[in-house]
């Protein structure tokens, strides 16, 4: 499988006349785990979809895993599984069937969902429709396809958020799992404290800006945040 590395470069991205993303540049090695903080409004959701490809920056590059993230931003996608606020199922679908859909779009037809389903907490209701379930049981359904897709970059845009304590565990377990697999996460959290047991490397976003980037000590969140 691919290591995922990301270069972003003098990034820009405006939404009218407000900047979104003002020339934020880092690197990313492969196999990291790096936690993107700052207050609401920051930019961490543009940032993650400009990743994604999802939309495209007004100035600057991207690369991931050795492409060009405009240029190629099919293969970027390949390699790439989001977490984002909206969660994109089928509520006329059961649980099962919203697995099953990604399932057949990545040629896995036959893979058994229900060990996956186990995992979210989600089996005993893997045959209801998600147009009955709650927020947190929408985004636990959500972990599940991305663990199904098996990417090697991986963005969790306030992946606690709707969740109980116990989904709280359930999210340290899946990135824990994703960084034995190799796979290179970014994940935006106000979590700061649980963000900073799981992750090596933070960002800082301030009003577009990237105003921090330093490595998590080993104990308790980051303290020293590096000028970028």
């Amino acid at each position: 499988m691919r290591d995922v590395s990301i270069d972003v470069e003098r990034v820009a991205r405006r939404y009218g006349r407000r900047w979104a993303l003002a020339e934020v540049s880092f690197h990313v090695d492969a196999g990291t785990a790096v936690m993107v903080s700052g207050r609401n409004g920051a930019g961490k959701s543009t940032l993650f979809r400009v990743l994604a490809t999802a939309i495209r920056p007004d100035r600057g590059t991207v690369t991931i895993g050795g492409f060009d993230a405009v240029r190629h931003r099919h293969d970027v996608r390949k390699l790439t599984a989001m977490l984002a606020h909206a969660n994109y199922l089928y509520e006329s679908l059961t649980a099962k069937e919203n697995l099953q859909v990604v399932a057949e779009h990545l040629g896995k037809r036959d893979f058994d969902l229900r060990p996956l389903l186990e995992q979210v907490g989600l089996a005993a209701r893997a045959n209801d429709a998600v147009s009955t379930f709650s927020a947190g049981m929408r985004k636990r359904l959500s972990f599940a396809r991305v663990l199904l897709q098996e990417p090697r970059l991986v963005l969790l845009d306030e992946p606690y958020g709707a969740l109980d304590p116990p989904g709280f565990d359930l999210v340290d377990e899946v990135i824990g799992q994703l960084k034995k697999s190799g796979a290179t996460i970014l994940m935006a959290t106000h979590q700061l404290e649980r963000g900073a047991r799981l992750c090596d490397r933070a960002l800082v976003l301030d009003q577009g800006r990237l105003v921090g980037n330093a490595a998590v000590p080993a104990a308790g969140p980051p303290l020293r945040e590096e000028p970028c």
